[in-house]
């Protein structure tokens, strides 16, 4: 018996062959709006989503769906309750691009701290003596909060402590002290943290909870010298209130991964802020990355089509 599975243009080639090793047709399908995925996933027996919805509509079209997989770690653009009742699985690899994303949460780091899009600009144009008007600032001994420790907070933890010699505070709801490695001192609250960092950088999934967690009362708590970093989702941030904590010297800048409205509106004013550095939510698009996911996922699809279970189970059926 053989399987039909939706994947995207992204899959790589280990995953594709995981697939055709083990009886599924991997179909190639179009880089979807809900309505196209709604017509297609008719006849599918599993899923591949990167980041474009997957809500109600697309599990009430399909007549043969069993598993959706997500291309990440996050599942907030999977509906999991209308999956749930459809007895469709959602699965997902959850660290296959921690590093990735740890290694860019580092960069940003490092582009706000030394200037670069100021500096890169001002020497592209020829002005050479921005280099004595914009002076960078160094990392090492300054300190580096955490709001969430999970996995990859833990990642971006252990490569600023140990490769920066920063120092490294966090807090995360869930976790325990004797959870955490020796380079992470947990605080009570996220103000606390707000309150000691050069530098915030946000590990936390996006929830009812958490949306709009750094408002402009988060902000307004911050250091005017630190520098906010956000590599998890958009809608954790209040982007008006982060544009206007910067422009006015509230904080210092910004480097953003994630936005509210994705793709990447160009109207967005916090474009407009040399102090803000932007990357469009590609922290987890490294080739090792895509091929973890690639296999991962591929993987977890086989296991629930042939009756096994997956290795990350999102809900429970």
């Amino acid at each position: 018996m053989s399987y039909q599975v939706l994947i995207p243009k992204v899959m790589t080639e280990v995953g594709r062959q995981y697939l055709l090793d083990h009886d599924c047709i991997p179909v190639e399908r179009e880089d979807a709006t809900v309505e196209t995925l709604c017509r297609q996933v008719v006849g599918a027996d599993a899923l591949l989503v990167r980041t474009e919805p997957c809500p109600r509509s697309v599990f009430e079209a399909a007549d043969r769906l069993k598993v959706v997989a997500k291309y990440g770690a996050g599942v907030d653009n999977i509906d999991l309750e209308a999956a749930t009742e459809h007895g469709v699985q959602v699965c997902n690899a959850p660290t296959a691009n921690s590093n990735s994303v740890a290694e860019h949460t580092i960069m940003l780091l490092l582009a706000c701290a030394k200037n670069l899009l100021i500096q890169d600009a001002a020497c592209r144009r020829g002005d050479f003596d921005a280099r004595n008007r914009h002076r960078a600032a160094e990392v090492e001994g300054r300190t580096l909060g955490l709001i969430g420790c999970g996995y990859i907070g833990r990642l971006v933890a252990k490569k600023a402590a140990l490769g920066l010699g920063m120092r490294v505070v966090g807090y995360d709801a869930y976790a325990r002290i004797d959870q955490m490695p020796e380079y992470i001192t947990l605080l009570p609250t996220p103000e606390a943290v707000y309150q000691c960092a050069d530098f915030i950088s946000l590990h936390v999934p996006l929830t009812s909870e958490t949306r709009d967690l750094v408002d402009a009362a988060a902000l307004s708590r911050m250091k005017p010298t630190a520098v906010l970093l956000n590599c998890a989702r958009g809608g954790i941030v209040n982007e008006p209130a982060l544009y206007g904590a910067v422009r006015d010297g509230v904080i210092a800048g910004a480097g953003l991964d994630v936005f509210c409205e994705e793709p990447i509106n160009p109207d967005n004013p916090l474009y407009t802020l040399d102090r803000v550095v932007v990357t469009p939510h590609s922290a987890a698009l490294s080739h090792e990355a895509f091929d973890r996911m690639s296999l991962e996922t591929a993987r977890d699809m086989v296991a629930v089509l042939t009756g096994a279970v997956p290795e990350h189970p999102v809900n429970r059926l």
